[in-house]
């Protein structure tokens, strides 16, 4: 059997990246990997659901013994993927999506050096901006820092990734993705 193929999707806030991630998942043995933080849950968040919860010493611990293949620290908080989250569903010739940032995909490239990393792109700023503010949800002040992110994503894009996808269209968008997909696995459906 086959081994799976690691697979990171990234991009900015707002870009489209959970709707393509649902597409994706739903037409693909593909799993999504959960993450690791030392985050308390939230309000009906489920450990091993959601994420896993741990404690901070137990993940520094992980990383010191190369269980983790990716981390990063935000708002005091650990998150991370882990190596027992991955290699025993590529293993089985399932491939595993990970949802994280241009740091982490640099780790994974790192850690990991097969994966494919794949970069999903608004067709401009201009755009992104009208698809956050859409939502309704985000203030003006976390929108625009959101914009700056995206910006500094966008730039960097090209030399992490190895494919760029343009999400001018959700449905064009999911395709590129599955036809990536369905170039490094020909015998999955």
């Amino acid at each position: 059997m086959a081994r799976g193929f690691l697979v990171v999707v990234s991009g900015p806030s707002g870009v489209g990246k959970s709707s393509i991630l649902g597409g994706v998942l739903s037409a693909t043995p593909s799993e999504f990997s959960t993450s690791a933080t030392t985050r308390r849950p939230r309000a009906g968040e489920v450990d091993g659901v959601h994420y896993h919860f741990i404690t901070r010493a137990d993940f520094e611990a992980r990383i010191d013994a190369g269980e983790v293949l990716e981390w990063a620290e935000y708002g005091g908080n650990l998150y991370g993927t882990l190596r027992s989250e991955v290699v025993p569903v590529l293993e089985v010739g399932r491939n595993v999506v990970l949802d994280i940032e241009n740091e982490g995909a640099k780790q994974i490239r790192s850690t990991f050096p097969e994966a494919v990393l794949i970069f999903v792109r608004p067709p401009s700023l201009e755009e992104l901006e009208s698809r956050l503010r859409g939502r309704g949800d985000t203030s003006d002040r976390d929108i625009d820092r959101r914009l700056a992110v995206a910006a500094d994503q966008m730039r960097e894009a090209e030399s992490i990734y190895d494919h760029i996808v343009l999400n001018e269209d959700l449905d064009a968008a999911i395709g590129r993705v599955l036809d990536i997909l369905a170039e490094l696995n020909p015998d999955q459906p």
